[in-house]
């Protein structure tokens, strides 16, 4: 269990390792959806992030938990959170922003693909919804 992959509609790929162990159910259940496709969009209020509120349920802890979060990280709303605004939402951050309530924060982007991921979200904001595939990495 080392990450996964994000591959955008032009076919780039951004590469994502996983907090094992600082979220380790919660890598665990997202391991087991992929592969997968969402639609996402751009943050209104919570900074320079995509999100979806349509991601499939995980039935984990909450763990690793917070509104705080690094540019790059990967942040779950799970099934069993003690707060509920964020069940199931999922959400990437690609520069600076506060989640709205506590996720689990399970994954950060490589630092050689930050750029990418930038480029990634700011092409959602300016642009609107794209479908991305997240994949196990080989």
């Amino acid at each position: 269990m080392n990450g996964f992959i994000l591959r955008t509609p032009e076919e780039q790929i951004i590469r994502f390792e996983f907090y094992v162990d600082d979220a380790t159910a919660t890598c665990k259940a997202f391991e087991a959806l992929l592969p997968f496709s969402r639609k996402f969009m751009h943050a209104r209020v919570s900074g320079q992030e995509i999100w979806i509120d349509d991601a499939a349920p995980l039935d984990v802890i909450q763990e690793n938990a917070s509104v705080f979060t690094e540019p790059g990280e990967v942040v779950y709303g799970p099934q069993n959170a003690r707060r509920t605004k964020t069940v199931n939402c999922m959400g990437i951050y690609y520069g600076e922003g506060r989640g709205l309530d506590a996720c689990n924060i399970f994954a950060k982007v490589f630092d050689e693909d930050k750029e990418k991921l930038k480029v990634l979200g700011e092409s959602i904001w300016k642009g609107g919804m794209k479908a991305l595939r997240f994949e196990p990495m080989l």
